[in-house]
């Protein structure tokens, strides 16, 4: 983890550096050489105020659209036509966006002084920064190939489909990156892979420990065909976990054209896709996150203290309620919320509510019909435990309830969970373990459809949900 850190380290001082080194030269090249055809007459290069401010704002400009970008994720996977693409991409929208700001207002002779002033801070700021990066790059790359970088692995099955693939592995000149640490078998007898050494961590469904345990990142689904059966039940075990899954494929599936290359040297694997949203949309939800709960928590304040002195006067007890709830890959956190109920209304354990809820106070039946006790969860939301939009949240009690009749829950860890979700507007609240089965199914197709689009309409119906007060 700390190599990880240093070497993300590494790559944003090359992007400060390269950004800050990209500005000064083209700052003396505007001096040298177009400001004189724009006045008719030599400039002195002079380091004014305008070049300081640049100097130390254009590097974070670059660093924040890196990050928005995806620039630091995954760091130690990265290959070198990725870091081109990226970089190029990269490049071309902050310039953009620093030609339109900063340098669009100067007066010019004509419009060649613009196209030579772009062309120039793209060509300094790109060769630059994909210089450096690519330095970085094939340095870990090379670490990755010869086995001083790995991510701890953990094979599927212990079968001859599992040994082959390891021994392929294992035996290539250039490694993939994967260091085994052990395997889980799918039945009793494939355990073929303690021959070669590999030690046995447990069977199939006790993966998501496994995981935890042994730091495991990436997990090989090693299956015959006559066990295919296995292979949905095996992933929605590894749902939530945020490890990367491949499957050793067979001759209908690369006929069928379901293997992807992914890289020339690695060994034929279906790579079942991780991503959601490309990079820059998680980022841009994020950003949109955090400025729209802090705005809300700012604007909203009267509400806050109107509904917070309603809450006090309507019963005794708290004006929030906290609860242990879980959140993205599985990990529990505390959920505020204004107290709808009476005080000590789960003394017998936990209940879900229903419409006629007798532990529902007045003020509290008009909050969930507004969503006003919803309102306190801006605070989660900026600091990260939520988003604005996501599945609901739901207890860890419950979550095993709904695991034994719909074990693709899982599937809903993948992301932060929201204050409102598409479920959330289809269905309104669950009142039983039946109810929050169906309402799975919209936050499902939410996941697989997600996007900044749909977050936008369901925050739009959420708000004629409040203003006409008929939620369920």
């Amino acid at each position: 983890m700390s190599s990880r850190r240093a070497l993300v380290a590494r790559y944003v001082l090359a992007d400060l550096f390269s950004g800050a080194l990209a500005w000064t030269l083209f700052y003396i090249y505007r001096k040298m050489v177009l400001e004189p055809i724009k006045f008719g007459y030599p400039v002195p290069v002079t380091l004014d105020a305008n070049y300081y401010k640049g100097v130390v704002l254009i590097p974070l400009f670059w660093f924040g659209l890196y990050t928005m970008m995806g620039g630091y994720r995954e760091i130690q996977r990265r290959f070198r036509i990725l870091e081109l693409g990226q970089t190029l991409l990269v490049s071309v929208i902050g310039v953009i966006v620093i030609f339109f700001v900063l340098l669009l207002d100067d007066q010019v002779a004509n419009y060649n002084y613009y196209y030579r002033s772009f062309m120039a801070l793209f060509g300094l700021h790109f060769g630059l920064s994909f210089l450096f990066r690519i330095i970085l790059t094939s340095s870990t790359v090379r670490k990755v190939h010869d086995r001083r970088i790995g991510f701890n692995t953990v094979l599927v099955g212990g079968n001859e489909s599992a040994k082959a693939i390891h021994a392929e592995i294992e035996t290539m000149k250039k490694s993939p990156g994967n260091h085994f640490v052990g395997f889980v078998n799918v039945n009793g007898g494939d355990q073929l892979l303690t021959s070669v050494g590999l030690p046995r961590l447990g069977k199939w469904n006790e993966l998501s420990k496994v995981i935890v345990t042994h730091a495991v990142e990436e997990v090989i689904i090693a299956v015959d065909s006559g066990e295919h059966a296995h292979i949905s039940r095996i992933m929605n075990e590894l749902e939530g976990t945020g490890v990367r899954i491949k499957i050793i494929p067979d001759m209908y599936d690369i006929l069928s054209g379901s293997v992807k290359m992914t890289s020339i040297f690695g060994a034929p694997l279906i790579e079942v896709n991780p991503q959601i949203m490309p990079a820059w949309q998680f980022s841009l939800k994020r950003v949109v996150d955090i400025c729209a709960s802090s705005l809300a928590l700012i604007l909203l304040t009267p509400i806050f203290l109107v509904l917070g002195i309603g809450v006090k006067l309507s019963s005794a007890g708290p004006i929030f309620f906290r609860q242990e709830r879980i959140g993205k890959h599985g990990r529990p956190f505390i959920i505020v919320k204004f107290r709808s109920m009476y005080a000590d209304s789960e003394r017998h354990g936990p209940q879900l509510s229903s419409s006629s809820d007798p532990r529902i106070t007045p003020i509290g039946r008009w909050m969930r019909r507004t969503r006003m006790d919803e309102l306190p969860q801006f605070w989660n939301v900026l600091k990260g435990d939520m988003s604005l939009v996501g599945p609901r949240p739901e207890r860890q009690h419950f979550i095993d309830a709904i695991l034994d009749v719909a074990p693709h829950y899982r599937h809903l860890h993948k992301v932060r969970p929201g204050i409102t979700s598409w479920g959330q507007v289809k269905f309104g609240y669950a009142e039983n373990v039946d109810q929050m089965v169906r309402r799975l199914k919209y936050d499902i197709l939410y996941i697989e459809n997600m996007s900044l689009a749909v977050d936008l309409k369901i925050m739009a119906y959420t708000v004629l949900i409040i203003l006409k007060g008929d939620g369920k």
